[in-house]
């Protein structure tokens, strides 16, 4: 009899233990950061420089003497179908300017392999739509702090110009550019205000198609290139910084009470 009990107390002893190690992996699985039925207006923007001070990074290169600037703004439209998941549409410009004054590559005596560039001018700008899904994880129990993951399929078109004034005469080529792209962001969200929230989101590549058109100054077409590739990696020149307002926010609503 003694030992029945004591195999009993056993038993309800390892079961007491087995439950105190219980842990709940989910993540604030009731919380909400975006309800259904919320709209959603936003704006992304990204601004990124190449200079001179730079020239550190490669050793192969001397005397450079090299300033750009990439410019990036995103307007877009979101609808929440269902608690925190998110479909919309957004668009962009984007605009490039870069200079090259001087750029010497000396590969060694033992390679017999040097080059020099100069008087180099680059300027493109493009337009792009895109429709995306974005899925939200809260962090907290109110729902104020969150991730979320994001899926954009884009099409970018637009023009650039290229001059090269190495030679005596100065060269101008002219392109019509085109890019398909299907990528993934993550990123991170808080709201400041009941319906105003902050995000930080960066790019991890995806599938690309670019498609380029070649013209001299005359306007004469001088070539074609088409490339395709995929490739997923941390790309810090994509690093957007954004705003969103949610309008008619269960959140806004619940703080007027």
């Amino acid at each position: 009899m003694l030992l029945i009990c004591g195999g009993a107390l056993s038993a309800k002893s390892r079961k007491s233990s087995h439950s105190s190690h219980y842990i709940d992996r989910e993540i604030n699985s009731g919380s909400v950061f975006g309800y259904k039925g919320e709209y959603m207006l936003g704006l992304t923007a990204s601004y990124g420089t190449l200079s001179s001070e730079d020239s550190n990074m490669w050793v192969y290169l001397d005397n450079i003497n090299v300033d750009g600037a990439i410019t990036t703004v995103k307007p877009f439209f979101g609808y929440f179908y269902r608690d925190n998941r998110c479909i919309g549409v957004r668009l962009g410009y984007q605009y490039l300017d870069g200079n090259l004054g001087n750029l010497d590559l000396d590969l060694g005596e033992q390679n017999d392999i040097s080059l020099s560039l100069s008087g180099m001018q680059l300027k493109n700008s493009s337009f792009s739509v895109a429709a995306f899904h974005r899925s939200y994880v809260a962090l907290d129990n109110k729902g104020q702090f969150g991730l979320f993951a994001e899926i954009e399929g884009s099409a970018q078109f637009g023009n650039g110009e290229f001059m090269n004034g190495s030679g005596e005469q100065p060269k101008f080529t002219k392109s019509d550019n085109l890019k398909l792209e299907l990528g993934f962001s993550p990123g991170v969200a808080v709201y400041i205000f009941p319906s105003v929230c902050a995000t930080v989101s960066i790019g991890l590549g995806g599938v690309k198609y670019t498609s380029i058109k070649q013209f001299d100054d005359a306007g004469n077409k001088i070539g074609t290139r088409h490339a395709s590739k995929m490739q997923f990696r941390l790309n810090v020149a994509e690093i957007n910084f954004g705003m969103t307002l949610h309008l008619w926010s269960k959140k806004k609503m619940a703080s007027t009470k």
